[in-house]
């Protein structure tokens, strides 16, 4: 990370930002709301934020579960962005990931921008409407942040016949290089013009390779598969971090802390069941930067009961000895078929806290049908997981795959984006 010695040190005054992403508000868990999960999670944000004194927060994409959020959820998006301006938090700056709708977003640009809000829901005509400079309490510039969104296919890539996977892959990569390329470089000018050497931050929304997933986060491939991973390399030296969304497990890219994830807020499956949540905090002093993880706490418990019934059994009782309450996610695996399994789980839980979102019985699955079924329902799988299903199903070449999942995916995005359309006439 770059460092100044003319703005560094003693007698400068420390410029805190909070790194967050991928709050999916919205999102359910098999068929249950969490609103009540996602409200105590604001509350504590707003709290940190005012206990920690953070100056400017960064929300690097996927703020919603999906294009169209229920009014409640809504309702605490906004409550919450209006609760920042009790802190002494100046600047919010949001950009849009895959799941939001970048016309939903940017739809009260203007009103919020007039209370230091920057939304960018989608990628700008010009690079530098991408570029937010943040001043401080006596208007003089703090920070510049690169607020790169979600870039979709259509933004970066021009379609061209007779392609292959791998030039498609080749052409996104490049086009998501030259972006932030560009936007970074309009940082650079401003920076210059503005005659203050102050950090550069740049937010993107994406995924990067070598990047941990878990097997029920949602987390998704945003273009063509791993092709389209992005390294460390792609963003300009000139970016003192980089805040990333869209991978809900935390993590560094390339090694350092340069380019970080802050992950998900909060469990969205129950693979993150036991995965330590957290939001970023760095401290600024000059351009010499700092992170620190700041652990969220676990608003609701969720965990995963595997084995045979007596293990089940096991872990259920010791469930209800915890004075939490708790979502399950049972699997039964034992040898014995039991065709009762969801009645005995429910004697044993009843009048408790705990709550069974999800039983799978796969020694009965095994015994009653084909070996091949297996037992997975649409709330599972995302469209994309669909198509799959049914390219196996009707045993379409492993060869001819790629091809046809990338042209469902630009069919996909080209509904989404008629859809936003019509939403901004």
């Amino acid at each position: 990370m770059g460092y100044n010695p003319t703005m560094g040190g003693a007698g400068v005054v420390p410029l805190n930002v909070l790194h967050t992403a991928d709050w999916h508000l919205g999102r359910a868990l098999y068929g249950r709301r969490r609103d009540e999960e996602f409200a105590a999670f604001l509350s504590w944000l707003v709290e940190t934020i005012a206990r920690q004194e953070i100056h400017v927060l960064l929300v690097a994409g996927d703020v919603f579960d999906t294009s169209t959020p229920s009014n409640r959820v809504q309702e605490l998006y906004y409550r919450f962005l209006g609760q920042i301006k009790t802190t002494a938090c100046r600047h919010v700056v949001i950009i849009g990931g895959n799941h939001d709708s970048p016309s939903f977003l940017n739809a009260p640009q203007d009103l919020l921008q007039a209370f230091d809000v920057h939304v960018i829901g989608s990628k700008t005509a010009d690079p530098a409407d991408e570029v937010r400079v943040l001043r401080d309490a006596k208007g003089q510039p703090e920070l510049i942040v690169c607020a790169v969104p979600y870039l979709r296919d259509r933004d970066i890539r021009e379609a061209q016949p007779g392609e292959s996977i791998e030039d498609k892959g080749r052409k996104l990569i490049e086009g998501i290089a030259g972006h932030y390329a560009e936007v970074a470089s309009c940082a650079e000018v401003q920076r210059a013009d503005l005659g203050v050497d102050v950090p550069i931050v740049g937010m993107g929304h994406l995924f990067t390779a070598g990047g941990k997933t878990t097997s029920d986060d949602g987390v998704r491939d945003l273009y063509v598969g791993s092709l389209a991973h992005v390294t460390a390399e792609v963003f300009p030296p000139c970016l003192d971090y980089v805040a990333l969304g869209h991978l809900h497990v935390p993590q560094r890219v390339g090694g350092g802390d340069r380019v970080r994830y802050s992950g998900s807020p909060i469990p969205m499956g129950f693979g993150e069941a036991l995965q330590e949540k957290i939001v970023l905090k760095l401290r600024c002093e000059g351009r010499q930067l700092s992170v620190e993880p700041i652990s969220v706490p676990l608003f609701q418990a969720l965990a995963t009961l595997s084995g045979d019934w007596a293990t089940i059994e096991q872990g259920i009782r010791a469930q209800l000895a915890k004075p939490s309450s708790c979502w399950l996610e049972v699997n039964y695996t034992g040898k014995e078929i039991i065709t009762d399994l969801r009645e005995r789980i429910d004697a044993l839980i009843e009048g408790s806290p705990l709550e069974v979102l999800r039983v799978r019985n796969q020694r009965l699955i095994q015994q009653v049908l084909s070996p091949s079924v297996t037992e997975e329902t649409l709330e599972e799988l995302d469209m994309a997981q669909v198509f799959v299903r049914c390219l196996e199903a009707h045993e379409v070449p492993e060869a001819q795959r790629p091809e046809l999942l990338q042209a469902y995916r630009e069919i996909l995005e080209s509904v989404a984006e008629a859809d936003d359309d019509r939403a901004r006439v």
